[in-house]
């Protein structure tokens, strides 16, 4: 079973102690959400989204003013700017912090949930989010409600700063608002209209799915019930300002979502939310989308049954669902093997090889706002990008695929043997022996035996290295 430990984590590291019973292992580290196991410097959301409205603000109301017959001077300042809102650090940290709580926490399953979640309620590349919001996001929404219930998971993603600004939520006015008849909608020519983003992706991607059912005109009502939630705006905070909802912008009347009816104002978003959860597809949902990430890309009724049942019989509660899925996982393990995502597979070359990653707190706190991040300080950032799967920036809004085939290409296949030689730059000086390698063989590997026979074609560390990392049965568990 040692297989299962990639499986739902991230392998066992040369100096842990293998665990006796795989599936304890697992389950207990699910129950609560522990302090995160960084130790530098932890930046609040909102602290960072006050760098991203200091770099909105100037860039667009002084630099774009004050240099526009000048591009050169332009892009001199506008790279001081950057420098001045941290904007080359800030997603490095987040990462270190991030890869950190799967490589040296005593919670690694606890940490591959937590990417699981990011991912399902994503956000994706737009608006420089990356740079300043998406990793406080994942921190400060996702991971406190790894053991709250989906219900109260899906309203708090919902009406968080970094997804009403990600689906241009507030963006949408009532066509019958208080807003539609204002005056200065009348002089700037800009009527009352809903955007359907939001109310899209909640359905599609976050709660029932297409197979629900839906039509266009649910989607419709729902963006209807959405109307009024947006970030505040000011002339000095521009749309960077805090999460509320506002009344003159909302539809007024009844509104109809799959075959319900909710009423006007701003509790009836909470109530809709809550029908949605509890709706069969839903469970369905959540079951597939654990199941093709911890198990296989085709999962059967048979394995998202328990997960479903699991899902009913506690409410939603997440631990209850997440036990469940790690169970499912456990009883699969020998039957399916999962092929990693570029940053699944990257954590576990960290954990196993016992590489010097992340970079150090004390390199991360030694960053001064104001000056260029150095190389090693960005190194997060750039190694994801290169792997092809940086988990902030994300192409659409449904996240990263949770297919295998999407990753196995020959470019991304290249890049991950380009990574794993690279490695050997990143290990600790006593691993450069034979014993380290059987080591971690043999915590790691159901055949010991034909992996060491394997690594023992090449002498040289890099060599070995690269092997191993790009085995078979490393790239997937």
């Amino acid at each position: 079973m040692k297989n299962f430990f990639r499986k739902v984590a991230f392998g066992i590291g040369p100096n842990e102690e293998l665990p006796l019973d795989p599936l304890n292992w697992a389950l207990k580290q699910v129950n609560e959400i522990p302090d995160l196991s960084w130790q530098g410097k932890i930046y609040s959301e909102k602290e960072l989204r006050k760098h991203y409205r200091d770099y909105v603000y100037k860039d667009r109301k002084v630099l774009r003013k004050k240099y526009k017959d000048d591009k050169t001077l332009y892009k001199t300042y506008k790279n001081l700017l950057r420098h001045e809102t941290g904007q080359k650090f800030w997603e490095s940290l987040e990462i270190s912090i991030r890869h950190n709580e799967g490589i040296n926490s005593q919670h690694p399953v606890l940490a591959k949930l937590w990417m699981f979640w990011g991912n399902f309620f994503a956000i994706s590349e737009k608006d420089m989010l990356a740079y300043y919001s998406t990793g406080p996001y994942h921190r400060e929404i996702i991971r406190p409600n790894l053991n709250q219930t989906f219900e109260k998971m899906v309203y708090d993603a919902t009406t968080s700063w970094a997804m009403i600004h990600h689906l241009d939520n507030s963006e949408s006015a009532g066509p019958k608002s208080v807003t539609a008849s204002q005056e200065w909608r009348r002089r700037k020519k800009e009527p009352a209209t809903i955007n359907e983003n939001h109310a899209r992706e909640l359905l599609e991607l976050h709660t029932v799915s297409p197979k629900a059912g839906y039509t266009q005109e649910d989607v419709i009502q729902l963006a209807y019930i959405m109307t009024g939630w947006q970030q505040r705006w000011s002339k000095s905070q521009l749309e960077t300002g805090n999460v509320w909802f506002n009344s003159e912008y909302h539809q007024p009347g009844k509104k109809n979502v799959l075959g319900k009816e909710y009423k006007r104002g701003k509790k009836s978003l909470a109530v809709v939310i809550k029908d949605l959860v509890n709706h069969p597809n839903c469970r369905d949902f959540v079951a597939d989308r654990l199941c093709k990430f911890l198990i296989t890309n085709e999962p059967t009724k048979e394995m998202k049954q328990p997960i479903i049942d699991a899902f009913k019989k506690s409410d939603g509660f997440l631990p209850e669902i997440h036990k469940a899925a790690i169970k499912v996982a456990f009883e699969n393990n020998n039957k399916f093997k999962k092929f990693q995502t570029p940053e699944n597979w990257f954590i576990q070359v960290a954990k196993i090889g016992d590489l010097q990653w992340p970079p150090s707190p004390d390199l991360m706190d030694s960053y001064e706002l104001g000056t260029k991040p150095s190389r090693k300080q960005r190194s997060p950032e750039r190694l994801l990008r290169n792997l092809g799967h940086h988990p902030y920036r994300a192409k659409q809004p449904n996240g990263w695929p949770d297919h295998s085939d999407e990753w196995i290409s020959p470019e991304l296949l290249i890049r991950r043997l380009v990574y794993a030689k690279l490695s050997h730059s990143f290990s600790k000086m006593e691993n450069n022996n034979n014993e380290y390698y059987e080591n971690i063989v043999q915590k790691n590997f159901d055949n010991p035996g034909k992996i060491m026979k394997y690594l023992d074609q090449k002498n040289r560390i890099v060599e070995k290295q690269t092997l191993l990392f790009n085995h078979p049965e490393f790239l997937k568990s």
